[in-house]
């Protein structure tokens, strides 16, 4: 049976994974790639250490696979969105990629704030700007590194920057294509996009958009000895990561939506017509005519890692030592704390919020009595309650029948009924581990043939998911939590200004 290979880079992790084209994993392989942060607020990596622990992962994702490399018939990556991948005249990194928990330019989307640019922007490209878009990006480099501003060629994404690795081509998808510089009727180019960030000069950087299931060029002999890849596989555009997952859950249906627990809160509902709010971004689907609604924040299971790392230290030191899950140990304690009641609530901005660049997270309600295993428990509420948040906005502005959901902490059984029961919506759980890299394979293997659309190729997976149905007293108990949950944070947005003042005041204190 042929086979896919799905390329799925995050934030710290790139992941080479291959399918079945029934969807059956065959094998995954992984690498950590590190992140530096020279300066607060500044989060980046080094381009060419991501495609050699790229092409590390998918050379020994072959071997585990125990298939010969000419198996896969096609190739395509997925990666984090947003963020910046920048290339010079002569195709060579320009600089450091940027990740997109970069909030470096967060001054610049307050000035624009500030200036009225923000209706505009969204009457044009359907999304207002975030410190980690593009657009908010580039205008940063424009006049904080002008050198490097007017080196700029090719304005790339993370996996625009993987497919050039692997086929010298430059490009990108209808998805990644439209984070900030797409009109949102057209879904193509706008110039009045560029003009109104003062980009100008930038419109023949951007690259040229192609499908996500499109043959856009052949794994090139240089890209081959390194990967273990035949020469000449074939490779599709690719998507962005936020589009690959709802994908892969099968979530590109009508009335559904798709929720991603990752390091960001994502939630997002596909559409046959623009529909423009403050709230989500109106961003191109994969096909024409189609558009992907997402409201999102970086407040998700990221604050999950946090707290595993700062409070779990022991657990780890135990379950490196017995090879088992951290996830899988800590999984009894969470439901422990699931059954009894508690006056612990967390809003979970360690890294952003749906209430600006200044939020923070806290927790409140907490008593000496309480223990580990409450706080954890608060945390994870915490990250269902701001998936809440952003659900609600969506569901004023499409019907959803269901919500499909993915994400590591999705695995736990009590962790997607607390998603049920918070969202009361039938809560789909597919039968996936990665997502993503689905995503990206379904576009390789439409490409070639294997389906007849990306979303067809999908299809199958419903069959093998799991459905936690809504319990309607835990809904009830969940609805008042989250009336004081988002109370509290209203309450401290007044606050969160004078704590950043109160920080930067004594960082530039005398020691």
């Amino acid at each position: 049976m042929p086979s896919l290979l799905g390329i799925d880079n995050g934030l710290t992790v790139t992941k080479a994974v291959i399918f079945d084209v029934d969807g059956r994993q065959l094998a995954v392989a992984r690498r950590r790639v590190p992140q530096s942060m020279p300066a607060p607020r500044s989060v980046e990596r080094d381009m060419a250490g991501l495609w050699q622990a790229t092409a590390e992962a998918i050379r020994e994702a072959i071997a585990l696979s125990g298939r010969p490399a000419d198996d896969i018939k096609a190739v395509a990556a997925t990666a984090h969105g947003d963020g910046l991948y920048l290339l010079d005249a002569e195709r060579k990194p320009l600089g450091p990629g940027i990740l997109s928990l970069d909030s470096r330019a967060w001054a610049v989307v307050d000035r624009w704030e500030k200036e009225g640019l923000f209706d505009p922007a969204l009457a044009e490209t359907g999304q207002m700007p975030h410190a980690s878009a593009p657009s908010a990006l580039l205008a940063w480099i424009r006049d904080n590194q002008p050198g490097r501003y007017t080196r700029i060629a090719h304005v790339l994404a993370c996996k625009d920057w993987l497919r050039f690795c692997l086929t010298g081509t430059v490009g990108t998808d209808r998805t990644e294509a439209s984070t900030s510089f797409t009109n949102v009727r057209s879904q193509e180019y706008s110039a009045e996009a560029l003009r109104l960030y003062g980009l100008e000069s930038l419109s023949g950087a951007l690259p040229s958009i192609r499908h996500s299931a499109e043959i856009v060029g052949e794994v090139t002999a240089e890209a081959a000895a390194l990967t273990g890849l035949g020469r000449g596989t074939p490779v599709a555009s690719g998507l962005h990561d936020v589009t690959a997952s709802a994908l892969g859950i099968g979530g590109h249906e009508d009335d559904v939506v798709s929720i991603v627990a990752g390091t960001y809160s994502i939630n997002e509902v596909v559409s046959t017509a623009p529909k423009l709010d403050a709230r989500w971004f109106c961003r191109n689907a994969i096909a024409p005519g189609r558009w992907n609604n997402m409201s999102i924040s970086p407040a998700s299971a990221a604050n999950y890692d946090w707290f595993l790392d700062t409070l779990c230290g022991k657990d780890h030191a135990e379950a490196a030592a017995s090879g088992e899950s951290i996830h899988a140990m800590l999984a009894k304690e969470i439901d422990e704390a699931l059954g009894r009641p508690s006056t612990i609530l967390f809003h979970p901005y360690l890294f952003g919020s749906p209430f600006g660049n200044l939020a923070s997270a806290s927790f409140v309600g907490l008593h000496g009595w309480h223990d580990r295993s409450d706080m954890l428990k608060a945390v994870l509420e915490g990250i269902v309650f701001n998936h809440r948040f952003h659900v609600e906005a969506l569901r004023q502005g499409f019907p959803c029948r269901e919500v499909r959901l993915t994400g590591g902490v999705s695995r736990n059984a009590s962790f997607a009924q607390m998603f049920a029961d918070a969202l009361n919506l039938p809560v789909t759980v597919a039968g996936v581990d990665e997502a993503a890299a689905f995503g990206a394979a379904l576009c390789a293997g439409a490409a070639v043939g294997q389906f007849a659309s990306p979303q067809d190729g999908a299809r199958a997976l419903v069959a093998r998911a799991r459905v936690f149905e809504p319990d309607p007293a835990r809904a009830r108990t969940y609805d008042e939590r989250f009336a004081v949950y988002t109370g509290i944070a209203e309450a401290l947005k007044p606050h969160w200004d004078r704590l950043e003042s109160l920080g930067a005041k004594q960082a530039g204190s005398p020691a």
